[in-house]
C-alpha cells in the first residue's frame, strides 16, 4: 500500500465514519420545525407524507447516482471535481463560488443560530426551575453591541462561538472531529428513534390519527391572520407544493458532504458510494417516521399553528409533559452541533481542491501539520460568522435550495456527459437504474426548480443571481492571471 506523503490527506475514515457524516450533516434542526409550514401550505396528512416520500426518493436516487462519480474520482473536492470534469473549470468555479458564498457558509450560519436559539430554551428552563433571580442571557432581544442600524445579539455571539470552536477542533486533525461526529450522530439517531417510538407508544391517539387522515388528500392552505383554511387548486396548489418542498429538500440536503472528504476515506471507490446510500436511506426513513408520529400525536391544526413552527416541541409536550420542551431543546442542540461539525469538516475540502486548480486563494491549498486544510477552515469560519451577524440567514435558506438543486441537476446530467466523454474510464460502480432513474431525477428536479423560480422569485431569483455573479468574477480572475 502506498504511504501518504506529508502533503497528502490521511485516510482515517471508514464506512461507519462516512455514513455518520452523511447522516450527521443531513439531520440538523429542519425535521423538528419545517413540517409546520409544510402543513400550512398543503393542508393535509396525505400531501405532507407524499412530499416527504418524494424528497426521500429524489435524495436516494441522487445519492446512488453520485456513487458512480465518487468511484471514478475518489479524491477531495467531491461535487466540485465531478462538475469540473464534466463541464470544465467555469462550471466548477461557479459551484465553488456558490458553495463558499451561500450554500455551505449560509447553512453553517443558520444551523449555528438554530443551536443558540434552542440553547436559550435550556437556559430559560434551568433559570425557571432553579428559581434563579436573573434574566436569561440567551434571548432574541439581548443586545450585546449597539451601533445604531447594526446590532449584535447574544444568540449571534453564541452561534459564532460554536462555529469557531468546531473550526478549531477540525483544524487539529480529522481524527478528533470524526470521533465526535460519529458519537454525536449515533446519539442523534437514537434520540430521534426514541422520540418516534415513545410518540407512537405514549402520545398517539386514535382520534387524532383518524381525524388527520379523514380527508387525507384535500388541498387547502392555512391563513395565519384569520386562523382558517382555504381550498386551493391549480396554480395555487403548485405554489403550495413548491413552498412545502423547500422545507423538506433543505432538511434533506448536505448528504453529498462525504464526497468532499473522499481523500480521507479508506477504500473510497467502495465506501463513499455506500456511505451515500446508507446515510440517505437512514435519514429518509427517520424523517418519514417522524412525520407519521407528528400526525399520530398532534392534530393538523396544532401542527400548523405550532409556536415558531416548533412542531417537535408540541409533539414532545404531548408525549412527556412540560419537560418535553427541555428534551427537544437538548436533542436539537446535539443535532445542530453534530450537523455543523460535518458541514465545517466537509466544506473546507472543496476550497482546498479549488485552490489546487488555481480557482481559489493559494493558501487554501496548503495542509497544516495535522494534514487538514486549516486556512480553508478558518476562511470558511470567518465568512459563516459574518453571515451570522447579518441576521439574514433566514433568507439565505431560500437562496440555498434553488442553487443546490441546479447543481444537483448539472452533476447528475454529468454522468451522461462523462459516459460519452470518458467511455473507457474505470467505473468500479455504475449509477443504479441508469439511465432511467437519473433521468427521472433530472425531470422531477427541473420541474421543481422551474416552479420555485415562478412561485418564489423574490428569494430563489436572488439565489440564481448570486450564482451568476460568479461568471464575471471567474473571467476577471483568469484575466488577472494572464
Amino acid at each position: 500500500m502506498q504511504e501518504n506523503s506529508p502533503e497528502d490527506f490521511k485516510r482515517e475514515l471508514g464506512l461507519l465514519d462516512g455514513t455518520m457524516l452523511v447522516v450527521g450533516s443531513m439531520i440538523g434542526s429542519g425535521i423538528f420545525i419545517v413540517s409546520s409550514d409544510m402543513v400550512r401550505q398543503v393542508g393535509s396528512a396525505g400531501w405532507l407524507i407524499a412530499i416527504w416520500v418524494l424528497t426521500a426518493l429524489l435524495t436516494i436516487v441522487a445519492a446512488v447516482s453520485y456513487g458512480e462519480l465518487s468511484a471514478m474520482f475518489p479524491k477531495a473536492g467531491g461535487q466540485y471535481v465531478y462538475l469540473k470534469e464534466a463541464y470544465g473549470k467555469l462550471i466548477g468555479f461557479l459551484y465553488g463560488w456558490s458553495f463558499f458564498a451561500v450554500i455551505q457558509t449560509g447553512t453553517i450560519a443558520a444551523v449555528g443560530v438554530a443551536f443558540s436559539k434552542f440553547a436559550a430554551y435550556v437556559e430559560t428552563y434551568v433559570i425557571y426551575y432553579c428559581n434563579l433571580n436573573r434574566m436569561p442571557f440567551l434571548r432574541d432581544n439581548n443586545i450585546i453591541y449597539d451601533l445604531g442600524e447594526f446590532k449584535v445579539f447574544s444568540t449571534q455571539i453564541v452561534s459564532i462561538i460554536t462555529i469557531v470552536l468546531l473550526t478549531y477542533i477540525n483544524s487539529r486533525g480529522v481524527k478528533n472531529s470524526k470521533i465526535m461526529q460519529t458519537v454525536l450522530t449515533i446519539i442523534k439517531i437514537l434520540s430521534l428513534l426514541g422520540l418516534i417510538i415513545f410518540g407512537f407508544a405514549l402520545g398517539a391517539k386514535a382520534e387524532i390519527w383518524n381525524a388527520n387522515w379523514a380527508d387525507a388528500w384535500a388541498t387547502k392552505s392555512f391563513v395565519k391572520e384569520s386562523g382558517s383554511w382555504i381550498p386551493i387548486s391549480g396554480m395555487a396548489l403548485i405554489t403550495a407544493v413548491s413552498a412545502a418542498l423547500v422545507g423538506s429538500i433543505f432538511s434533506s440536503d448536505a448528504w453529498n458532504g462525504v464526497t468532499f472528504i473522499a481523500g480521507e476515506i479508506k477504500n473510497p471507490k467502495r465506501n463513499v458510494g455506500l456511505s451515500l446510500f446508507l446515510g440517505t436511506l437512514i435519514v429518509s426513513v427517520i424523517y418519514i417516521l417522524a412525520n407519521l408520529m407528528y400526525l399520530a400525536v398532534v392534530p393538523l391544526q396544532g401542527i400548523a399553528t405550532a409556536e415558531s413552527d416548533r412542531v417537535a416541541v408540541v409533539a414532545s409536550q404531548s408525549i412527556f409533559g412540560e419537560i418535553g420542551t427541555l428534551i427537544i431543546a437538548v436533542m436539537i442542540m446535539i443535532s445542530t452541533f453534530a450537523c455543523n461539525n460535518g458541514l465545517i469538516m466537509a466544506g473546507a475540502r472543496v476550497y482546498y481542491t479549488m485552490a489546487k486548480d488555481g480557482l481559489f486563494f493559494k493558501k487554501a491549498a496548503v495542509l497544516n501539520a495535522s494534514s487538514v486544510p486549516s486556512w480553508s477552515l478558518w476562511a470558511q469560519c470567518i465568512w459563516a460568522s459574518a453571515l451570522c451577524l447579518t441576521g439574514k440567514y433566514g433568507d439565505l435558506l431560500d437562496f440555498v435550495v434553488i442553487i443546490v438543486l441546479i447543481f444537483y441537476i448539472l452533476t447528475i446530467y454529468g454522468i451522461f456527459i462523462l459516459r460519452k466523454k470518458m467511455p473507457d474510464a474505470e467505473r468500479p460502480y455504475k449509477a443504479f437504474g441508469y439511465p432511467f432513474l437519473p433521468m427521472l431525477y433530472l425531470i422531477i428536479a427541473t420541474a421543481i426548480c422551474v416552479a420555485l423560480l415562478f412561485t418564489k422569485t423574490s428569494t430563489c431569483g436572488w439565489g440564481v443571481l448570486i450564482m451568476l455573479i460568479g461568471i464575471p468574477i471567474y473571467y476577471f480572475t483568469k484575466k488577472e492571471e494572464v
